[in-house]
């Protein structure tokens, strides 16, 4: 398997080659303008991405996400969902490296074999980075409108959060 493995990708590009002289394609130059125009993605998408990054790592060293939860307490207490899930499961749909650090410090704390660690799993798998998804790719082509793309992510993260802890209280 590891030869295969080694040798997959040199055949790849042998055949690519053979193709484009095949078809009469100017291989390089095709190579450098898709070079270009991929660098020229890179810097379009460049400043969402810090924008991003910048306002979840305040929006996490705040503290605002625990003081405004613990209102919340005596309700998710009634169904049985840990306080320090919710950070993770509202943060989901934005970063999924911010959940991965949320996950990572449920699991020092708790273990990944407890209930919590097990939410957290299940949460992490179970919906994706809907917003981030949203400004990546659709800034990087040029999407200004957006509406009904994020509610239907939302919503289809909601679901899958809100089916995460069924699942998790089933099973777990």
């Amino acid at each position: 398997m590891n030869t295969l493995s080694k040798i997959v990708i040199p055949i790849f590009v042998v055949f690519v080659i053979f193709y484009g002289f095949k078809k009469k394609i100017n291989i390089y130059d095709s190579f450098l303008n898709g070079a270009k125009e991929g660098l020229m993605i890179s810097f379009n998408i460049f400043p969402s991405i810090i924008a991003m990054v910048f306002a979840i790592n305040i929006f996490l060293d705040s503290n605002f996400v625990y003081e405004v939860l613990a209102f919340f307490k005596p309700i998710l207490q009634m169904f049985n969902i840990p306080l320090e899930i919710m950070p993770m499961a509202i943060l989901r749909p934005i970063s999924g490296t911010a959940t991965l650090a949320i996950m990572n410090d449920i699991f020092i704390k708790y273990g990944p074999d407890s209930y919590i660690g097990r939410l957290a799993s299940v949460l992490q798998g179970c919906t994706d980075t809907t917003i981030y998804v949203l400004a990546l790719y659709f800034s990087s082509i040029g999407i200004k409108k957006i509406r009904y793309s994020l509610g239907v992510g939302l919503f289809a993260d909601l679901v899958g959060i809100t089916v995460g802890f069924l699942i998790t209280m089933l099973f777990f």
